[in-house]
């Protein structure tokens, strides 16, 4: 019976972790319109990068205009972007290559 106990509570603790872990992932739609500085992920292709914004929120941005091309970014680059709609109109690679 103990040991049934422990299963259980382990698998809770896990879920409660994974729960906390997704808390911190949002749609690009959900964040106020705005200009934002963020650290790059990664790359995912030219018309999508996943970031960390500085409060810690990760989220995968999308562009939001045809000139907008994400594929000379780099994973760990800063940048800084302009949102509208949960889509990035224009951005800023801070950047030194």
């Amino acid at each position: 019976m103990k040991i049934r106990t422990f299963i259980t509570t382990v698998l809770a603790t896990l879920a409660l972790g994974a729960t906390a872990i997704a808390a911190n992932v949002v749609s690009a739609t959900m964040i106020p319109d705005g200009t934002y500085t963020a650290k790059v992920i990664k790359v995912v292709d030219a018309k999508h990068v996943t970031v960390t914004m500085q409060n810690g929120l990760e989220t995968t941005l999308a562009a939001g205009r045809p000139t907008v091309d994400f594929s000379k970014l780099h994973a760990n680059d800063s940048m800084k972007f302009s949102l509208a709609n949960g889509e990035v109109l224009v951005y800023l690679d801070l950047s030194s290559h």
